[in-house]
Parts: structure tokens; C-alpha cells; sequence
């Protein structure tokens, strides 16, 4: 028994001096390996620094780069932009732009030390600008600064009416004023002032034409503001107002809205317009047509006989 026990002692001592020698063996490697890796990182990382951003050229001449197509590490971000700003200096370059994604972050700062400014701002990203020449004034354009809203003259021929509307949190809500909104991006200016009407008062529409527009500046976010007034013809007559954003919404007759105490001048003088369009039938009518550099389509406005009959205003 003692013999026996003595020896499964010696067998079990046996195998654990194998796996510890077989473990320790891999210890080794990976220590080897871990090595090996540091130095090609090292590598690696002096490789990177020394390429330069590859970017999206301009017919400007000027480069774009995008944070989330071209990753750097963050260590050898600066040594790689110091060298690419010395080739695009060498190669002429005007205004190099960097689109930079939330996730990289890091390179904000990083870039305004080189005498990167900002530019604009998304949600998704930050984009920064430096230009290169030096003998040239910076020609770069600002972003976007104005706002473009508009105003819908839905009018019922039939009875004089036009639809008004109060704002439920409006500066002057005992206002009344005409439906609209902004035009969102990428939307065309009929499409929003259809849409202004449809989320406000439940009303179908026709766009037919633009009527006038006001410009003005210092709005919100300090940018100018353009609200163009568009007359519309209803499909539908019952409303159903948003009950989040208005308060009051109703048919009104057109007379009383020139007259009304509730309606702020401006509307007044825009309606008038609208009456003097009524009588004239010479509006902003849309054509569309194709950008003869970007492909896309745009939208033309211009006067033309809207072929509406004359209405007597009472």
C-alpha cells in the first residue's frame, strides 16, 4: 500500500514538472513574442509617421482628409501632419481641410497648434481648415449663414379665406400670421411649404408660385434669416391643427387679416403683396433643370403668368 502510494506520488510529482516546463516554455514565447511585436510596432509607428495623408483632392487644389478613412495613431499623429503640411506647402496646395469623426477627437487640438481654425460643425463631426498659401488672401467662403424659412398663402377663392395660425410658443402668441416653417436640408422650398401646412393644420396643398420674400439679419445663432411667401390652394378644408406646436388655427377672411389688430405689420405688408399678385397673376413660378457642374437637380424660379383668375377681394 505504502509502496503504491509512494509511487502515484512520484507520478503526479512527474506530470506537474512537465506542464510547469511546458508552461514556462510558453512564457517564454510569448515574452519573445510580446518582443518581437514591440519592435515591429515600433517600426510600424516610425512608418506611419513618415507617410503623409493621402486625402481627396479639389478642383480648388486644396485636399481633404477624413479622420475615419485615414486612422493614425494619436503618438505619431503630429510628426505625420508636420510632414504632410511641409509636401502640400512643396506641392502648392491651397486650403487643406480635415473632417474629424467624434471618435478621434484627439486630433482637434493637435491641429489647432498648427494653425488649424475651425470651420463648421456636425453632429457626427468637426470640420478644420488651415490655408497654405502665403503670397494670397484666404479666399475660403464661410458656412451656411442664413436660414431660409417659408410662409404659406393658402387662399380659398371661393370664399375669401386664408388660413392663420397662432404659434404656441411664439415671442407674441396673441399673434396671428401666416403657416411655415424652415425648409429643411436638401428640401425643395414648395415641398417644405407644403409640408409647413400639412404638419401645422392638417391642409393639403397645391404650390403654385413665390410671391416675395423679406431678408434680415442677426437671427438665431447670429445668422441672417430669408422667409419667402408662397401661395398655396387647399385640397382639403378641415383642420386638424398640431396640437403641439399651435395654439389657434382657423379660416380667416382675407380682409379681416389686413385689418386685424392681432396681425403683426409685416404680415400685413406680405399679405398685401399677395393681393396685388391676386389681381396681377404674376408670380415666381418653379422650373427644374440640372446643375451643369454638380449633375443635380435644381430648382429655377422665375416670373411668370400663373393663368389664376383675377379675384375681387372683399
Amino acid at each position: 500500500m505504502l509502496t503504491a502510494s509512494i509511487a502515484q506520488l512520484l507520478r503526479v510529482t512527474k506530470t506537474f514538472k512537465t506542464r510547469l516546463s511546458s508552461q514556462t516554455s510558453i512564457i517564454f514565447l510569448s515574452r519573445s513574442q510580446y518582443s518581437t511585436h514591440i519592435g515591429q510596432l515600433g517600426m510600424l509607428n516610425s512608418t506611419m509617421a513618415k507617410q503623409i495623408f493621402q486625402g481627396h483632392s479639389d478642383h480648388y487644389n486644396g485636399i481633404t482628409i477624413d479622420s475615419g478613412e485615414e486612422a493614425c495613431d494619436n503618438k505619431v499623429f503630429v510628426q505625420r501632419l508636420k510632414d504632410s503640411l511641409e509636401q502640400w506647402t512643396k506641392d502648392k496646395k491651397r486650403t487643406i481641410w480635415f473632417r474629424v469623426h467624434i471618435p478621434h477627437t484627439e486630433w482637434v487640438p493637435m491641429l489647432t497648434k498648427q494653425g488649424f481654425i475651425f470651420h463648421h460643425a456636425k453632429e457626427e463631426y468637426v470640420m478644420l481648415y488651415r490655408w497654405l498659401p502665403t503670397d494670397e488672401e484666404c479666399n475660403v467662403p464661410k458656412y451656411a449663414h442664413t436660414y431660409l424659412g417659408v410662409g404659406a398663402f393658402v387662399f380659398n377663392k371661393d370664399t375669401n379665406e386664408i388660413l392663420a395660425i397662432k404659434e404656441k410658443y411664439a415671442l407674441n402668441r396673441a399673434s396671428w400670421k401666416l403657416p411655415g416653417g424652415y425648409v429643411e436640408p436638401g428640401e425643395n422650398i414648395e415641398e417644405a411649404a407644403k409640408r409647413e401646412v400639412l404638419e401645422e393644420t392638417g391642409i393639403q396643398t397645391n404650390f403654385k408660385c413665390l410671391i416675395s420674400f423679406r431678408h434680415g439679419h442677426d437671427f438665431s445663432f447670429g445668422c441672417s434669416d430669408i422667409y419667402m411667401i408662397a401661395y398655396l390652394t387647399p385640397q382639403n378644408f378641415e383642420i386638424q391643427k398640431c396640437k403641439r406646436e399651435i395654439s389657434e388655427c382657423k379660416w380667416m377672411k382675407l380682409s379681416e387679416f389686413l385689418q386685424h389688430p392681432e396681425v403683426h405689420a409685416n404680415n400685413k405688408t406680405l399679405a398685401t403683396k399677395t393681393v396685388n399678385f391676386l389681381q396681377h397673376q404674376m408670380g415666381m413660378v418653379a422650373n427644374y433643370g440640372i446643375h451643369p457642374i454638380t449633375k443635380k437637380q435644381i430648382c429655377v424660379y422665375s416670373v411668370e403668368n400663373t393663368n389664376i383668375e383675377p379675384t375681387s377681394i372683399e
